[in-house]
């Protein structure tokens, strides 16, 4: 993924064939010596090789349409694109890069005429369109797999949406919810998630080729034809922009990012759950221990939380690479897209894991339940009783913190919140809440079924929660479906094109 050749030379049909092993940009000009294996990409560009063949195909059909170059020639050189697509990227000869290497192959098939492939276009805005169509295949195929999360996520709630747990801040019991509200929580995290990535796919999904090295070029090029063909929603409109510009990378990975913590999130608290008791992972997401049989480690999981490190680095590595770069190419960008393609394999197999850990994750009704009222978790709805009931709400957080005070590390009775109630209120705390709806706040079912508001954890406000949630999930994912179906119309009309020719 190197600089450019002379970006606008027509190849020269009387000129020497290359050598075997010499590339058709270099020749014999600065062939040797330590650096040359530094500089290649050529092993790292396997993921962008299909990408390469397919933009040669989209550029060579322009050419012919726009009389650039004739269609006998045109022809020659699809018909030798075929051959190298099938030979594969481990047939290529020697080269800085995957496109010297295709270019140096199809000239190997068809002769000197083989280079007029590369006629009003720069390896510049060649490699920079190579990453955006191999790019944007792979974000569909990590959108795919949040929504799959996201779908997992609502599937289970449904199912928990009565089922009592804990619920935590600063990892101390706090308030009561439910299964079902938390697995909301994550599956709202997962929807902005898709959002972003969606919006990094619209960015990415524009069309640098034509730019040339920079300055454009001087033949009756049509940018829009070739970005049809490849399946663009646009063109880049400014050619040093259109070759220089890696913020798309970064918006990508800063997605990537923000999604693989999220999923760090999921895991740590699985993994939290799994310590107390509350839920037991399918053999599948865990293992034992080498030397304690006994033992059943959510390692898998463990795994999840560590690739959010590893993403966050890669993005750490990107920013540091492209901070303070001049316009326009710059041979670091050569090693900036890397950071990109690890991050995005591996989140998009750890949403997939973490899917499959929810999915046959078997939840301890019984411990969950008889766990959340811990730490007197149910005070904040005494509270707010007394609050509805027209006391002062930091004045009924006094009486809760007196009574809590007095029990010690047990829940409060009845008769101890009472007292307090008569230190603080001056009167008995009857005279506010009755002494059944005190009993009921402090069982935590009846305590979440209380809590009803809009995104709340009772029963009836999870319910609606998820529909809503499904709802978007549908929008979400038609957006990706159209996106997909868009590049499969175009790889057909880009399939047909060429046949017209070969």
């Amino acid at each position: 993924m190197s600089e450019e050749n002379p970006a606008n030379a027509v190849n020269d049909t009387n000129e020497t064939e290359p050598s075997d092993n010499i590339g058709v940009v270099r020749r014999e000009r600065f062939s040797g010596g330590p650096a040359r294996g530094f500089l290649s990409s050529l092993a790292a560009d396997e993921r962008i090789f299909a990408a390469d063949i397919a933009v040669d195909r989209a550029h060579v059909i322009m050419l012919i349409e726009q009389d650039i170059i004739d269609a006998a020639t045109g022809e020659s050189i699809l018909t030798a694109l075929d051959s190298v697509e099938t030979a594969g990227h481990d047939e290529l000869p020697d080269g800085e890069d995957v496109h010297e290497a295709i270019e140096t192959a199809v000239i190997d098939r068809v002769g000197p005429a083989g280079g007029k492939m590369h006629t009003a276009r720069s390896r510049n805005d060649e490699v920079a369109t190579c990453i955006r169509y191999r790019l944007r295949s792979d974000l569909l195929q990590a959108i795919d797999a949040t929504l799959e999360l996201k779908k997992i996520l609502l599937e289970a709630g449904k199912v928990h949406t009565e089922t009592i747990m804990p619920g935590y801040t600063h990892l101390q019991p706090a308030q009561p919810i439910t299964v079902g509200h938390w697995l909301c929580s994550y599956a709202a995290g997962i929807e902005r998630d898709t959002a972003r990535l969606l919006d990094a796919y619209d960015r990415v999904n524009t069309s640098p080729l034509g730019a040339a090295a920079f300055a454009g070029t001087p033949f009756e090029i049509d940018r829009e034809r070739t970005a049809t063909l490849l399946g663009f929603d646009d063109v880049l409109e400014n050619t040093i922009d259109a070759v220089a510009a890696r913020d798309s990378l970064i918006e990508t990975l800063s997605a990537l990012a923000a999604h693989a913590i999220t999923l760090s999130g999921m895991a740590e608290d699985l993994i939290i759950f799994a310590n107390k008791g509350y839920v037991k992972l399918a053999d599948q997401y865990a293992s034992t221990s080498s030397i304690m049989p006994q033992k059943v480690n959510p390692d898998t999981l463990e795994l999840v939380r560590a690739v959010a490190g590893d993403v966050t680095g890669e993005l750490t590595g990107l920013l540091t690479t492209l901070k303070g770069l001049p316009r326009a190419y710059n041979r670091d960008l050569q090693r900036a897209t890397p950071h990109v393609w690890g991050a995005i394999d591996d989140t998009t197999e750890t949403t997939a894991i973490i899917g499959g850990a929810i999915k046959t994750a078997q939840w301890a009704d019984e411990a969950l339940e008889s766990a959340a009222g811990d730490g007197f978790s149910t005070a904040t709805g005494i509270a707010d009783a007394l609050a509805m009931a027209g006391i002062p709400f930091r004045t009924a957080h006094e009486v809760l913190a007196v009574a809590t005070d007095r029990a010690g590390n047990e829940t409060p009775t009845v008769e101890t919140l009472n007292h307090a109630a008569e230190d603080i209120l001056g009167e008995s705390l009857f005279t506010y809440v009755d002494q059944d709806t005190i009993i009921d706040i402090l069982d935590p079912v009846m305590n979440v079924s209380t809590r009803d508001s809009r995104g709340g954890p009772a029963t009836a406000a999870v319910t609606a929660t998820i529909e809503m949630y499904e709802n978007n999930h549908t929008t979400q994912t038609t957006a990706h479906e159209t996106r997909r179906n868009k590049i499969t119309s175009a790889n057909a009309l880009l399939d047909q094109e060429v046949q017209e020719y070969v």
